[in-house]
């Protein structure tokens, strides 16, 4: 009888405790709603800026992006000098996913459903006069266009290698995170142009100032890629390390009361440009002593068996170098129609990173268009 009594004090105490811990969350998960509506209507004049009734944001996405990494080289191949200006674009990749946020404080993840193979995660935190944004983009893209554009190949040739596929994937990670700060954010509202979380009334512009950091790794060190290291002087895979900081400015258009267009445009002065480059030794030049390499009897199909079937790369190491200050650029346009608690968006956003590694330099271009239909909860 004892234990009985033991057990059904020990559940209610355990029921008890179970309360009080969901009270306690509860009353957390109240403060911080209202801390965060709080800080987005803190100083917004509410004839320019209004805050929906509704504080959460569901919103499915649709993405498309591209890379493009332009890459200028010279150097020297049995005992010519060459120039080489290899142009590497990823075909364009489709993604789709989901962005849950609460007055502008959200999170998405969208999957790709076309192109390369990757995915996209990010993060957003958006208040009256500041915006913070992480983007990560992984993926492995199996057929990017290559354009070798080198004096090594002869002119009645450059056609023909105008459109080279890699035959391994090339992979690529960019991490984005900015942040921005808007000195018109009484008026003009960065939130209401990318998150939805406000809502702007009336046209204003504000100049703004940005931080940005960048970091990017391409790797397209591979056997079957030892051309393209070679070419390269041995240069197989990339890491950057950019910090960036910017004034520019940005526009928020209401032509009409469910229409708002969205222009923004920053310079970026690049101070913090670290690149660390992987070296390796390629099989190359012994390829080239071969005879079969030069006999113009042999078919392309059974030239490429023999040379990609011998050819191979051994990595010789690494190392850090820091380049001077570049210029770059980041740059948005969004569109958002609202009918109701629901409401379209459509935006897209460009970013230029420049970097330089002895004799080789060049520039990666990244940008993506979002397509979005959302509903206020």
């Amino acid at each position: 009888m004892k234990t009985l009594k033991f057990f059904i004090l020990a559940l209610c105490l355990n029921v008890c405790g179970q309360a009080m811990a969901q009270k306690s969350l509860v009353s957390l998960v109240k403060k911080v709603e209202t801390l965060i509506d709080s800080m987005s209507v803190k100083g917004i004049n509410r004839h320019y800026i209004d805050m929906p009734e509704k504080p959460w944001q569901l919103i499915v996405r649709g993405n498309v992006s591209q890379t493009i990494v332009n890459m200028t080289t010279e150097g020297h191949m049995a005992g010519e000098k060459y120039s080489a200006n290899p142009y590497l674009e990823t075909t364009p990749a489709e993604y789709t996913g989901l962005w849950v946020g609460y007055r502008g404080y959200g999170l998405g993840y969208m999957v790709n459903v076309g192109g390369d193979k990757g995915s996209y995660f990010t993060i957003g935190l958006t208040g009256g006069a500041f915006g913070l944004n992480l983007r990560i983009h992984s993926f492995n893209n199996s057929n990017p266009n290559f354009n070798l554009n080198s004096n090594l190949i002869p002119e009645e040739s450059q056609e023909t290698w105008k459109k080279v596929q890699l035959t391994d994937p090339i992979s690529v990670m960019t991490i984005f995170a900015d942040g921005y700060y808007m000195f018109n954010g009484k008026k003009f509202s960065y939130a209401a142009a990318y998150d939805q979380s406000l809502i702007q009334k009336r046209s204003a512009g504000s100049l703004m100032v940005g931080l940005m950091y960048t970091h990017t790794h391409i790797d397209y060190a591979s056997d079957s890629n030892g051309d393209l290291v070679y070419m390269m002087k041995g240069l197989g895979q990339i890491k950057l390390w950019q910090g960036s900081a910017g004034v520019g400015y940005a526009y928020n258009w209401v032509p009409t009361r469910r229409i708002l267009i969205n222009v923004m445009a920053m310079p970026m002065l690049t101070f913090i440009n670290r690149l660390k480059a992987y070296a390796y030794a390629t099989n190359v030049e012994e390829l080239m002593q071969d005879p079969t390499f030069w006999d113009p009897t042999i078919s392309d199909e059974n030239w490429d068996e023999w040379f990609y079937g011998n050819l191979n790369i051994t990595p010789t190491g690494n190392k850090m170098y820091n380049s001077g200050l570049s210029l770059g650029f980041d740059a948005r346009v969004s569109l958002t129609y609202s009918f109701g608690r629901c409401f379209f968006t459509a935006y897209g956003q460009f970013n230029n990173i420049r970097y330089h590694h002895n004799n080789t330099d060049g520039y990666l271009n990244d940008w993506f268009i979002n397509t979005s239909f959302g509903v206020r909860l």
